[in-house]
C-alpha cells in the first residue's frame, strides 16, 4: 500500500489494497457472474425519482427536482421522496419492501458477507447485520431538451445504515473520495481516494469511514467506451453501481403498512415498478385486499 502523504491523504490504490476499516479488489467479480448480472439488468426498468411529494413538499423557495439518474432498489426501496434512512429518528416509512436480490447477486453478497465478518468486530459490525438492502444506481448522460447531459456524479454523503457498506461496480471506472466534512466555503481534505474499475468490490466501515467522513463520485471515465443495459429512452448507462448495505429486519415496512400519507406518494411509483415486476404487482394487490393501518 502507498504510504499517506504528509496531509494524512492515501492517494488513488491499485489492483487490491486494504487499509483499517476500507478492503479494495479490483477482479473480485468473475467473467461469468459479470455476463450473468448484465443479463438481469436488461430486464429491468429503472426508476425516475422526484424528490418531493405531496405530503413531503419542497422546502420554501425550492423546486421540485428530479433525480439525476435513474435507479433501482432490491431488498428494500428507499424512494426519495420519504427521505432516506437515517436512525434513529428518520426509520419510520422510510425502507419500502422490494424484490429480493437474483441468485447471481446473492452469491457476491456471501462472498461480501464472509468478508465483512473477518475484517470488522465489536461496535463496527452490528449483531444481526446482513446486508439486505441494494442501490442500483445507473450513472452516465441523459438526454434534456435534445441534449445528452452528463450526469456521471454523486456528491458528499454519509451511509447511515448501521454496519460495513459494499460497493460492486459494473462498467466505465469511477473515481471515489472519502473527504473530511468541512465549513461552507472550505476546500475539503480529501483523506482517501480510489478508482473503482470494471467488477471490483469495494468494503468500507467503522467510525473513520462511515462516520468521521464522507464520500463522494467525483467522475466516472468514458475512455473504455461502455454502453450497459437496459436500453433506456433518455438516458444511457456507462457504469452501473450496486451498494449493498444493511437495515434492522423490524424497519422494512411492506407498502400495504405504510402510512396513508406514504401509500398515496408512492403509490404511482409502485404502479410504475409493477408494470415490470410481479414483485410489485402482488404487494398492490395486497394493498388492496387488506384494511388500512389504523382502521
Amino acid at each position: 500500500m502507498a504510504p499517506p502523504s504528509r496531509h494524512g491523504r492515501v492517494p488513488a490504490l491499485k489492483h487490491r489494497q486494504r487499509t483499517p476499516g476500507h478492503h479494495y479488489n479490483a477482479s473480485f467479480l468473475a467473467a461469468s457472474d459479470r455476463a450473468e448480472i448484465l443479463t438481469w439488468l436488461a430486464t429491468l426498468k429503472p426508476l425516475w425519482e422526484e424528490r418531493y411529494s405531496k405530503h413531503f413538499p419542497p422546502p420554501p423557495g425550492q423546486p421540485q427536482r428530479r433525480l439525476l439518474r435513474p435507479v433501482y432498489w432490491l431488498g428494500n426501496w428507499q424512494f426519495a421522496c420519504l427521505d432516506y434512512y437515517r436512525p434513529p429518528k428518520g426509520v419510520k416509512d422510510r425502507c419500502v419492501r422490494a424484490e429480493p436480490f437474483p441468485q447471481v447477486l446473492q452469491r457476491q453478497v456471501d462472498k461480501i458477507e464472509a468478508l465483512a465478518r473477518r475484517m470488522f468486530r465489536g461496535p463496527d459490525m452490528p449483531p444481526r447485520w446482513h446486508l439486505n438492502t441494494c442501490l442500483v444506481n445507473f450513472y452516465g448522460s441523459r438526454l434534456e431538451d435534445g441534449r445528452w447531459v452528463d450526469t456521471a456524479r454523486v456528491g458528499e454523503h454519509k451511509d447511515f445504515e448501521p454496519g460495513p457498506v459494499a460497493s460492486l461496480s459494473l462498467g466505465e471506472r469511477a473515481l471515489i473520495q472519502f473527504v473530511t466534512s468541512s465549513r461552507p466555503g472550505e476546500r475539503d481534505a480529501v483523506v482517501l481516494e480510489q478508482w473503482l474499475d470494471d467488477g471490483s468490490l469495494e468494503l468500507f466501515g467503522g467510525a473513520r469511514w462511515k462516520e468521521q467522513t464522507f464520500h463522494r463520485v467525483q467522475r466516472v471515465d468514458t475512455r473504455a467506451g461502455h454502453l450497459l443495459p437496459p436500453e433506456l429512452p433518455d438516458f444511457q448507462t456507462r457504469r452501473v453501481n450496486f451498494t449493498f448495505r444493511y437495515v434492522p429486519d423490524e424497519h422494512v415496512t411492506p407498502f400495504a403498512a405504510l402510512s396513508p400519507e406514504a401509500r398515496e406518494d408512492v403509490r404511482p411509483y409502485m404502479r410504475t415498478l409493477a408494470e415490470g415486476s410481479p414483485f410489485f404487482r402482488a404487494e398492490l394487490a395486497r394493498e388492496a385486499a387488506e384494511p388500512s393501518p389504523g382502521s
